[in-house]
């Protein structure tokens, strides 16, 4: 009897199984209630966020700030940004100060409750760049070209690369490699050109064309240009270093030319 007594228990405390249907209405019923509290959660997000307490109220400049005032970085900038704190794009605000002039790179952080810092890093011309538009821009220490004004550049002395689109750090690193070379010599290098079809050309500044010809940098840079200037200095016109076996150059003021007869010579 005791045993048929427990077993009736236990058949009696077993979890009756719900029909499919009303199931699915339960699961349904707390999806949507789920869903209220999520909308409503957003709502409230979305209410707080538009507060005018998270309105940008200050901009901060911090970096290099010599090329331009900070009143004129935000004038250029501010009227690209929208949004307030929460809805701010901070990679189109980086963009916004990245377009002012001078300015290589801007990185911009939120600050609560309503306040951004803009840190900046600006270019710094080391040599002009004249591209196949004839367009005259500025070359940055790493090699990046930028569009200033070229008048805004103190140093009247930059030198002048050349070459195709896209090759500007290639040519300031094997300018800066023939620069090293040549400076104990007491030579400068003003220019360096690099054709479409890869071969290189430079000017002294004694005003002296040097046709290096083509190859790698390495093959470039321990051509004969060291001894060629060493040996003929100021009076070197031109020179032509493309060949592997010997090399032409024009001296100022001295000619292979035979003088001319003297029209009033009589024999």
């Amino acid at each position: 009897m005791a045993t048929r007594a427990r077993q009736a228990a236990d058949k009696a405390t077993e979890p009756v199984a719900l029909p499919g249907d009303i199931v699915l209405m339960n699961a349904t019923a707390a999806a949507f209630a789920t869903l209220g509290v999520v909308a409503l959660v957003a709502t409230l997000l979305v209410g707080v966020a538009r507060q005018p307490v998270f309105a940008l109220r200050a901009i901060r400049i911090e970096g290099d700030v010599s090329r331009n005032s900070v009143a004129t970085i935000r004038a250029n900038a501010m009227p690209q940004l929208a949004g307030n704190f929460f809805t701010l794009d901070l990679a189109a605000a980086r963009g916004a100060f990245e377009s002012v002039p001078w300015v290589r790179r801007a990185v911009v952080r939120r600050v609560w409750p309503n306040r951004l810092v803009v840190r900046l890093e600006e270019h710094r011309p080391v040599a002009l760049w004249t591209s196949d538009s004839g367009a005259d821009r500025l070359v940055n220490s790493q090699g990046e070209v930028f569009e200033a004004n070229v008048g805004d550049v103190e140093d009247d002395g930059l030198p002048s690369l050349e070459g195709p689109e896209g090759s500007s750090a290639h040519v300031l690193g094997l300018f800066q490699r023939l620069a090293g070379v040549l400076a104990p010599l007491g030579a400068r290098l003003e220019a360096l050109a690099l054709s479409a079809r890869g071969s290189w050309r430079a000017e002294l500044d004694s005003g002296a064309e040097v046709q290096l010809g083509r190859g790698t940098d390495d093959d470039v840079v321990e051509r004969t240009l060291p001894q060629v200037v060493a040996r003929y200095q100021r009076p070197l016109e031109y020179a032509d270093l493309r060949h592997h076996d010997g090399y032409a150059v024009r001296l100022k003021g001295v000619t292979t030319l035979a003088a001319p007869a003297d029209a009033g010579h009589k024999r």
